[in-house]
């Protein structure tokens, strides 16, 4: 299967630079894939599609304020430093992270970020600009990097002029109302749309709403390279599921309810622990699941998802889901009816 068959021509100003006023005021496609039919709703309208036979998932992943600004003790050249993850292993101290300009490091160099942080570089990784670090701090790390970090926008979210204001309002924003267990480097931005009020009338109706966790990783969002998408390998992102969410999503496919999941993390989440147990069981691992046509879902059965990148395994996991060419003909109706594209962007119901 070749990377060119996911990919799409896209105006640039189609590209969401800030979000909706409202989160729920975001405009929601409604792929119905029975009647293989498209219509065109706000995401408000999620409450009229869901009722007491719906399952839904999300995942309660928090974005750190990942991106770091320092200088070189020696020499007091500026830094930027992008923490990815925890290194595999049993230092928790030790990250992968990105360091710009990577050329400037060597092992061994000290980075300073403020007076609570440094920053040492102990090798580098395969991809170009990555390090695995030493942290050393004093206090709690994710206190540290709330008061001097900055939150890891995509690079197609452009600011300019990064203001006190903006960086709080995305620090708000690029965050869903649910977050709760810090890790990731980018939101679940299916769940952004999502408010209290929402997740409350969802409830009234019915709903059973579950959370699981999967720490959002760059390598999600990142366009496959090689021409055979099957030569493509995923970026590892870890997660957790608890012996509650198990049990509940267990017994809700047993009655034959409809899993909903909120988000190609949830999503992957889910198929993953079936692919390795059988079944949903309490866990916490890691997940490479590459899903593309023709995979077929154990878990999953409606999705709501944003609109995603050319040629990303994202855009892959949503046409094994829906078909390729129904998505690929939504996609071309969500550019005619200028919806706004990824990560602060609309976002579409299969159901």
């Amino acid at each position: 299967m070749n990377i060119s068959e996911f990919d799409y021509e896209l105006p640039v100003d189609l590209i969401a630079q800030m979000p909706a006023d409202k989160r729920e005021n975001s405009r929601m496609m409604v792929l119905d894939r029975v009647n293989h039919s498209i219509s065109h709703k706000h995401f408000f309208d999620i409450v009229d599609y869901l009722d007491d036979n719906d399952v839904l998932v999300l995942n309660d992943t928090k974005v750190i304020p990942a991106r770091l600004f320092g200088t070189k003790e020696e020499t007091g050249a500026k830094i930027e430093v992008f923490l990815l993850n925890p290194s595999k292993g049993e230092n928790p101290d030790r990250w992968d992270v990105l360091i710009k300009p990577s050329k400037r490091i060597k092992e061994g160099t000290v980075i300073s970020i403020c007076e609570d942080l440094r920053i040492i570089p102990i090798r580098k990784l395969e991809d170009a600009g990555e390090w695995q670090v030493q942290l050393q701090y004093s206090g709690n790390l994710f206190e540290i990097l709330n008061r001097v970090g900055n939150i890891p926008l995509p690079p197609y979210i452009e600011r300019k002029e990064q203001t006190d204001e903006l960086r709080e309002f995305d620090k708000v924003r690029y965050q869903t109302v649910y977050a709760d267990k810090e890790g990731s480097v980018a939101a679940p931005t299916a769940g952004l749309h999502f408010t209290p009020e929402i997740l409350e009338k969802l409830k009234n109706k019915g709903v059973e709403i579950i959370y699981v966790t999967l720490n959002v990783g760059l390598g999600t969002f990142r366009p496959v390279k090689c021409e055979n998408i099957l030569e493509h390998k995923m970026h590892s992102e870890t997660f957790e599921i608890s012996q509650e969410a198990a049990d509940k999503i267990n017994k809700a496919k047993a009655n034959g309810k409809n899993i909903v999941a909120v988000g190609t993390t949830s999503v992957r989440t889910l198929e993953t622990a079936y692919q390795k147990f059988g079944c949903i069981k309490p866990c916490h691992d890691s997940s490479e699941l590459f899903i593309y046509p023709p995979y077929e879902f154990k878990v999953v059965d409606k999705l709501i998802t944003n609109f995603h990148l050319p040629k990303s395994t994202l855009l892959m996991l949503v046409s094994a889901l829906a078909e390729k060419d129904f998505i690929f003909e939504a996609y071309h109706q969500a550019v005619e009816n200028k919806y706004r594209f990824f990560s602060y962007g609309d976002c579409m119901f299969i159901r």
